[in-house]
């Protein structure tokens, strides 16, 4: 985006124009990672403009978490607190499984809990954890070229959820809890106010 790259200017940040026809982020880094000629092994961040207060210490988890993994691609989540959000397309949620990898992400409330919201859907069940993905995600620069030469898949499309690829692909992401609030991403309108109020409040 010109925008973007006119509001920087003059700054020391690296600014990278990729072409507009990429499907996803991770593809757009991809080439990002081909034209910096970065090592297969070299750990690489994304972090997406709709999570513009990202703290630092998520920056440093998703890093680290990729580093002691043995999966290509790894990501944060954090506990959904109230049946809106489950309910809520726009808050992605991802299910993991017993060893900390991903079983599926979705716009969907998954998992669902059948029983409980067969009676009552105005509030999350006793005991049950669902979480949200953050979107923030780390990988070693070999695979991101390894993504970028899988077509889209399926679920990817259906759901348009880049990570789906992935999955659908067989391979495994890695996921931990975010050491710190994440402030709510921006997605809609609504999310853009928010935001904008946020940003506002803290440069009062």
């Amino acid at each position: 985006d010109e925008r973007i790259a006119g509001a920087l200017a003059g700054t020391q940040v690296r600014i990278a124009m990729t072409s507009p026809g990429h499907a996803s982020g991770t593809d757009r880094l991809a080439e990002c990672a081909r034209a910096a000629g970065w090592a297969d092994d070299t750990i690489v961040v994304n972090l997406q403009g709709d999570e513009p207060f990202a703290p630092v210490s998520g920056i440093r988890a998703v890093a680290a978490l990729i580093a002691a993994s043995d999966a290509p691609m790894a990501t944060l989540a954090a506990v959904i607190g109230d049946v809106d959000e489950l309910l809520d397309p726009n808050a992605v949620k991802v299910v993991v499984d017993a060893s900390g990898h991903a079983l599926y992400f979705s716009r969907a409330p998954v998992p669902w809990p059948r029983d409980a919201f067969a009676t009552c859907r105005d509030s999350l069940p006793a005991g049950g954890l669902w979480l949200r993905h953050i979107g923030i995600y780390a990988y070693r620069a070999g695979f991101l070229q390894t993504f970028a030469a899988m077509p889209p898949g399926r679920l990817e499309s259906i759901e348009s959820l880049e990570q789906l690829r992935v999955l659908e692909a067989g391979y495994r992401i890695a996921v931990a809890g975010t050491p710190e609030a994440f402030p709510p991403g921006v997605d809609t309108p609504d999310d853009l106010a928010r935001a904008e109020r946020h940003l506002a409040a803290m440069r009062a």
